[in-house]
């Protein structure tokens, strides 16, 4: 492993509408260009490091990130579905819910989730990333905790929205701590690692819900749902706050030759690390990059049938014919079927990394459209039949998940990333938004028209991938074709924040 500093061999360039790249870095030398890890990289100067400590250090990362990610992700998904599993206890009569008011309680919380978003992609590159995950993980924990004070659809609106607000950090805030710290090739499984908690939390959460389903004294039963996972998810963030870190070149649990180390790995990706600047062009270049608006058009039409697997699963499940106690339990197949998928999906792109990830998507997605085509066309008495069809509908989180991958891993500049990120995520709210809407109380128990937007949500997220696909293939030929790429400038370009259209030593993973 060699860190090179050669300021003067960067290849970049601004980025012109025919999407040729060229030009001079010559204000890449400003500070205000340099990565935050810049001094370890360029303190360290030749570093030659064996495989086997590079394995060393990549093995102390994995023991540190990996498991607060995965309880902290497992956490917020269950504490954002919280209000399925209440559904099935008296959440509506005992919050005297009106008409569709259920509905709106879904899409709410994405309406707290978009308003924060942009704020929070701002906090992402300014602030210290591990404390303010963990500041939020405490701060919606205690929202959720007082959700059984609202007994009025106004009340419950306003917790929702708050706690949308405050989960709004988290997924933007895992993406950018996956280009952190881990290479291109070494993220999908990682990702997958934590993102597979939401199998896990169905499965976990509809246990739980079972175990409520027998409580006879104390409180409403629906109001132990919000008090446990609420509980829980302070704790956690206390915890988190201990041990979570904020950047390979300040962790504590590192020595100075394995930050060096760790600094090193990460700019082979030609991304750098992390910089504080806000860069306005970088803004621009944002909103004119193609990519930016297939990710947006993507993530809408992955989390239009979101809600069918969320905030609607015990409801659904129970209009099969299934009873009050089959509703939480029928979930954990589902559960598990996200789960398996997660993980096989992530450990095929880790293991074979060249050109596997869009064909993952595809292949997930194509499955969730057999999946929701079951349910539009099944006849209603076929309870089992539709289940397993339900069940399909869980593949559509690995197409989701590996989405992600496409900005930690193909998108470059601090600015860039975070905005794009904030983007996506703005479709993410788009989706779930109108997802809940589309489940009307008129069509109980059948809800046809949730499953046809169901249907037409994974055809749009497929022609999304489709593009994405066609864009970065003919791009990194068009590079290639270019010339030689030279390695050691694009990782210099990288560490003086140049995006992936700027950095013309810059390839895109497929």
């Amino acid at each position: 492993m060699s860190m090179m500093k050669q300021p003067s061999e960067i290849e970049a360039g601004s980025s012109d509408g025919d999407g040729d790249h060229s030009g001079s870095g010559s204000d890449s030398s400003h500070s205000k260009d340099l990565d935050e890890a810049y001094a370890v990289y360029a303190a360290a100067g030749d570093l030659d490091a064996s495989a086997a400590e590079m394995k060393a250090v990549l093995r102390k990362v994995d023991y540190r990130i990996v498991p607060i990610l995965f309880t902290t992700y497992m956490l917020q998904y269950l504490d954002k579905n919280s209000i399925n599993f209440a559904s099935a206890f008296g959440l509506k009569q005992g919050t005297h819910l009106g008409n569709n008011e259920y509905q709106w309680l879904g899409s709410i919380f994405y309406f707290g989730y978009l308003a924060s978003s942009f704020p929070s992609g701002y906090l992402l590159q300014r602030l210290p990333i591990g404390k303010l995950v963990s500041f939020t993980t405490v701060a919606w924990g205690i929202i959720l905790i007082t959700t059984p004070a609202c007994t009025s659809f106004a009340g419950l609106a306003v917790n929702r929205f708050l706690l949308g607000a405050f989960e709004a950090t988290v997924n933007p805030a895992f993406v950018l701590i996956m280009s952190t710290w881990y290479t291109s090739a070494e993220q999908p499984l990682r990702l997958e690692a934590y993102y597979c908690t939401n199998g896990l939390a169905t499965m976990f959460g509809g246990l739980i819900g079972y175990a409520v389903g027998h409580i006879t004294t104390g409180l409403p039963r629906w109001m132990y749902v919000f008090v446990i996972f609420g509980a829980v998810s302070t704790a956690w963030g206390v915890v988190s706050l201990w041990v979570l870190p904020d950047s390979p070149e300040s962790c504590k649990f590192l020595t100075e030759r394995e930050r060096a180390i760790a600094v090193a790995r990460v700019a082979a990706n030609r991304q750098g690390v992390k910089n504080k600047h806000f860069k306005w062009d970088q803004a621009a270049q944002c909103v004119r990059d193609p990519k930016t608006w297939i990710l947006f058009l993507m993530s809408v039409g992955a989390q239009v049938p979101n809600a069918a697997i969320t905030s609607f699963t015990s409801i659904i499940v129970g209009s099969f014919g299934f009873d009050t106690l089959g509703t939480q339990y029928l979930q954990i197949p589902g559960g598990a079927v996200q789960f398996l998928a997660l993980l096989a999906g992530g450990w095929i792109c880790s293991r074979w990394p060249t050109g596997t990830r869009c064909l993952t998507m595809i292949v997930a997605n194509l499955i969730c459209i057999v999946g929701a085509a079951m349910l539009i066309g099944l006849p209603n008495d076929a309870k089992w039949a539709r289940l397993v069809a339900l069940w399909l509908c869980y593949f559509q989180g690995l197409g989701f998940s590996m989405a992600l991958t496409m900005i930690s891993s193909n998108i470059a500049g601090s600015t860039k990333k975070q905005l794009t990120s904030a983007i996506l995520f703005t479709g993410y709210c788009v989706g779930n938004i109108i997802g809940p809407q589309t489940f009307r109380d008129s069509e109980a128990p059948n809800y046809q028209s949730a499953y046809i937007a169901m249907l037409v949500g994974y055809a749009v997220k497929l022609f999304a991938i489709f593009a994405l696909l066609a864009y970065m293939w003919r791009e990194n030929r068009r590079r290639d074709r270019a010339g030689p790429m030279d390695e050691k400038a694009a990782i210099e370009a990288g560490m003086h924040d140049l995006t992936e259209l700027e950095n013309k030593g810059f390839r895109y993973s497929l």
